[in-house]
């Protein structure tokens, strides 16, 4: 027997639904005699005759009465379901994973995700803490967050904050029997805090510029850790200097538990950005995401 369509089925129970082939026909919005074809090629294709057809009625056989009550409400669940689909759909949903280290996740995507989960119950965001130059599509990642200095040329990149400026601090505690640097050279004869960075395999040279000459200056000293929130911490307890984020220490700054130095050699570079493969279909949820993030100043 050929293979019968679904949607010849639905017509069928429109019909012994609604005893009437114009009503039924109005409801499926169809022609009345488009609706009869279809019956009637299901009938021919059953060999089975479904509806007792008057001038006056409509009514199901036996067959048809049959059919009506084991395919009827299977019908209606794919129907019911295939609704729900198209709800999830439009309805932003589904887990957003993103990988960035955890000053980015801090300043930017902890502020965005505060005005924008509330509004979207069905919005999950997992923010993966990761030093490393990650693959994110191996990785499985739906984004990431990286300067703009470092995209990847097949990457969509969405500016998400401000020119950002590192600081080199130190608690006064340290400075009361060390004199402060003067030139990034002179960070060779101090204990610093030194930041480990695994894809690299080794620790971060500090990067610095001035009038146009930039320099590395590879650090040394007793801690070594691998995120930024313990190198403040250290800092603050006098282990050495440290190289963070303005932002980050600038609250220490103006309460003088830390002392800035070499301000003149750390001038700003470009903020993060978001970036993602340019050749993903974004969904409804990451659209929204990534409107939530997109700096505007």
């Amino acid at each position: 027997m050929p293979k019968t369509d679904l949607n010849d089925i639905a017509a069928f129970l429109a019909v012994a639904r609604e005893k009437n082939f114009t009503r039924a026909a109005a409801k499926l919005g169809v022609s009345q005699s488009a609706l009869s074809q279809t019956v009637s090629g299901l009938e021919a294709r059953l060999g089975l005759r479904l509806l007792t057809r008057t001038t006056r009625s409509v009514a199901p056989t036996q067959a048809g009465a049959r059919l009506a009550a084991a395919a009827g409400p299977r019908i209606e669940a794919i129907e019911a379901e295939l609704a729900s689909l198209s709800e999830l759909r439009e309805k932003p949903a589904g887990t957003i994973r993103i990988t960035a280290h955890d000053h980015p996740a801090r300043a930017v995507l902890l502020p965005a995700l505060a005005k924008l989960l509330p509004a979207y119950p069905d919005i999950a965001v997992e923010i993966v803490i990761d030093y490393g130059l990650t693959d994110i599509v191996a990785a499985q990642y739906d984004a990431g967050i990286r300067s703009g200095e470092m995209l990847a040329q097949d990457m969509i990149g969405v500016r998400i904050g401000p020119d950002l400026r590192m600081a080199v601090v130190g608690a006064p505690a340290y400075f009361a029997s060390r004199a402060r640097p003067k030139t990034p050279q002179d960070l060779t004869a101090h204990a610093c805090i030194n930041l480990r960075l695994p894809t690299l395999g080794g620790l971060y040279a500090w990067e610095f510029e001035k009038a146009g000459r930039g320099i590395k200056v590879r650090v040394g000293g007793q801690f070594i850790c691998n995120g930024t929130a313990p190198m403040l911490d250290a800092a603050l307890a006098g282990l050495g200097l440290a190289y963070l984020p303005d932002d980050d220490v600038r609250p220490y700054l103006d309460t003088g538990q830390l002392i800035h130095v070499l301000a003149d050699w750390c001038p700003p570079y470009t903020g993060y950005h978001l970036y993602y493969p340019s050749r993903r279909q974004p969904s409804t949820a990451f659209t929204l995401l990534v409107e939530a993030l997109r700096y505007r100043g």
